[in-house]
């Protein structure tokens, strides 16, 4: 998720080890799940199967607070993703 609703107050700014994708989450926690290369476990397992393990290997790179600061961050990883240009900032 790169975008985060308008009006948000904090947020958390997240890097993934596995991948290198950054994006903001309304979740702040030191790590969580990628959402663009983790995967949700399939827990309808067979007998021999080991049960599915969930990775989080996007860790937090910084909190966000405050709307304006919040707004800027997702405004600078929208252009970073769309490769847009900056004039509609």
């Amino acid at each position: 998720m790169y975008y985060v609703p308008d009006g948000t107050q904090m947020c958390g700014y997240y890097e993934c080890e596995e991948c290198g994708n950054r994006f903001l989450s309304l979740t702040v926690r030191p790590q969580m799940v990628c959402p663009a290369c983790g995967e949700q476990p399939d827990m309808e397992i067979g007998p021999d199967e080991p049960m599915p393990v969930i990775e989080e290997t996007a860790k937090l790179l910084q909190v966000i607070q405050g709307e304006d600061e919040v707004e800027k961050m997702d405004a600078l990883l929208s252009l970073a993703v769309t490769g847009g240009n900056e004039e509609w900032i």
